[in-house]
């Protein structure tokens, strides 16, 4: 008895290729090369403070306060961690350390968001990393 049918396995085949497609789209997009790097915080959705990341070579904390509570952030070899947080959860904390440009560290309590970005320069290309 023949459970799997020759167009079966064509559809099968198919869509095993057809889910990688946005791996490759998005891997293309992101592996671009970068003149600089930086960090942006809001906290509110409003602009808290801007970091660049190549720039700084040695270690850095830097606290975050807000309304909410406070955020110990630590800066180095171009990478983000948060270290400590007084809100009840400390997912922020967990989430561990951020390199990548996309990356984020959000803290829901204290409505503070960590995302790292990128500067081509001048470009041509107008495709949309992040809002």
């Amino acid at each position: 008895m023949n459970i799997l049918k020759k167009l079966d396995v064509i559809i099968i085949i198919f869509l095993l290729i057809l889910s990688f497609t946005p791996y490759f789209i998005f891997s293309k997009t992101l592996s671009k090369n970068y003149i600089s790097t930086y960090a942006t915080i809001k906290v509110s959705n409003v602009l808290y403070d801007n970091i660049e990341l190549f720039s700084l070579k040695e270690k850095k904390t830097l606290t975050i306060q807000t309304p909410n509570g406070n955020n110990t952030l630590l800066i180095k070899n171009n990478s983000l961690q948060i270290l400590d947080a007084d809100c009840n959860d400390s997912i922020c904390v967990n989430q561990g350390v951020i390199s990548n440009i996309g990356q984020t560290i959000v803290c829901l309590p204290h409505k503070l968001i960590i995302e790292i970005k990128g500067d081509e320069g001048n470009s041509s290309n107008d495709t949309i990393l992040s809002y």
